[in-house]
């Protein structure tokens, strides 16, 4: 039976797009970072110079013919899925010409300085300050779980500009260099032994005014942007957040070893295995809404909530087929682990916090698909219930 990903028939050899790519790819078989960004084969959808003005198919197209080619984009994740796309909603053409070359070809990695110890998921509630100060913004403050600051040349950053506006208000958007003077990054290490997340302090740093983003006290309307990219991204195919293994690839490994006799074990394949295809339609209804020219709205959210647990369920299946081999970290469902099963395992119970928590998704689909009112009535002060009980 065909998987969701193939009910879309894509156009053939004879097709004047896939031409086009499969001859520049024969011309360049081994591309540059920076060749593909100036051909626009990164991020296809963006407008020229940067992109190819490509629809949806046009981008399918793109995409197969760099998988039959074998030819990996670059791996910039935080710069060409998040910060990029708010740059060319909102940056100037000064930002745009300075940074936007250089995040396709991944010559300058970025990262995101977004949230903080004090504000939990009310990422709205950011207390890190930016004072004008002539030709500069003086920073102070604290962000957490930064994903790659100790690796980043840039960080897009949120700060309060105003701290007497209201808490939507008064926020702006700024790109931080991370090799600034008073931009200090600490290690925060993971219980795979890993390094991916960091604290960043930021002690009187000085960011150049030219480095705002959109207007000043305008910043919450791009945090959107972002985070409506963000959770995109973060919902592609692999299991860890867009990374890693699928559930087609557990599935191959279980039928490698001759599949399971275990009744429960082989429902539990089942279900990752309907998960995944779900996913695989919800991506096709968001690319049929872009075919009809209409924006996808909080159908991110849902994709997201649905493939944060879905990684969450692929790892336990994994260490769970691998008996009690599991409780070794390198050791996956066939044996020694090659394809990151361990080190997944341990990194899933993040997916349900990054990017957003799955209570927060939750409550996004919950008002904007369902309908459903606010847990609180901001407007009469009540909460959910007692509007509830409030007579019409």
């Amino acid at each position: 039976m065909p998987g969701a990903s193939s009910m879309l028939q894509l156009p053939g050899i004879d097709d004047p797009r896939r031409r086009e790519v499969r001859e520049w790819l024969e011309a360049n078989p081994q591309p540059s970072g920076r060749q593909l960004a100036e051909a626009g084969l990164v991020a296809p959808h963006w407008p020229k110079p940067w992109g190819l003005e490509a629809d949806p198919i046009h981008q399918l197209i793109i995409d197969e013919e760099l998988r039959r080619a074998k030819v990996n984009r670059p791996g910039n994740t935080i710069g060409i899925g998040w910060a990029g796309p708010t740059i060319l909603y909102a940056g100037t053409e000064k930002q745009k010409e300075r940074y936007l070359f250089s995040i396709l070809s991944a010559e300058e990695i970025w990262c995101q300085l977004f949230s903080e110890p004090g504000a939990g998921s009310d990422l709205a509630n950011l207390s890190t300050r930016a004072i004008r100060d002539g030709d500069h913004y003086v920073v102070n403050g604290q962000k957490v779980w930064t994903s790659l600051a100790h690796g980043s040349k840039f960080g897009i950053l949120l700060a309060r500009t105003d701290a007497d506006a209201p808490k939507h208000l008064g926020v702006s958007y700024f790109i931080c260099p991370m090799d600034a003077p008073g931009v200090e990054i600490r290690p925060i290490i993971e219980m795979t032994g890993g390094h991916t997340f960091n604290e960043v302090f930021f002690t009187d740093a000085r960011i150049p005014a030219e480095n705002l983003v959109g207007e000043e006290g305008r910043g919450w309307e791009l945090a959107k942007v972002t985070l409506a990219n963000e959770r995109v991204s973060l919902s592609r195919e692999g299991a860890l957040w867009g990374m890693g293994p699928t559930a087609n690839d557990l599935v191959q490994t279980v039928k490698q070893r001759g599949g399971v006799d275990d009744a429960s074990l082989r429902q539990e394949l089942a279900r990752v295995y309907i998960e995944g295809e779900l996913l695989a339609l919800i991506r096709m209804r968001l690319l049929a809404a872009k075919l009809k020219g209409e924006q996808p709205g909080p159908e991110s959210s849902v994709r997201k909530a649905i493939a944060d647990e879905h990684g969450q369920h692929i790892m336990e299946l994994a260490k769970s087929l691998a008996g009690t081999d599991g409780l070794l970290v390198d050791t996956g469902p066939l044996g020694p682990d090659n394809a990151g099963w361990g080190r997944g395992f341990l990194f899933a119970p993040a997916l349900t916090i990054g990017g957003g928590t799955s209570e927060v998704q939750r409550n996004i689909i919950a008002e904007r698909v369902l309908g459903l009112p606010h847990d609180i009535d901001v407007e009469r002060g009540k909460s959910w219930a007692d509007a509830r009980r409030t007579p019409v």
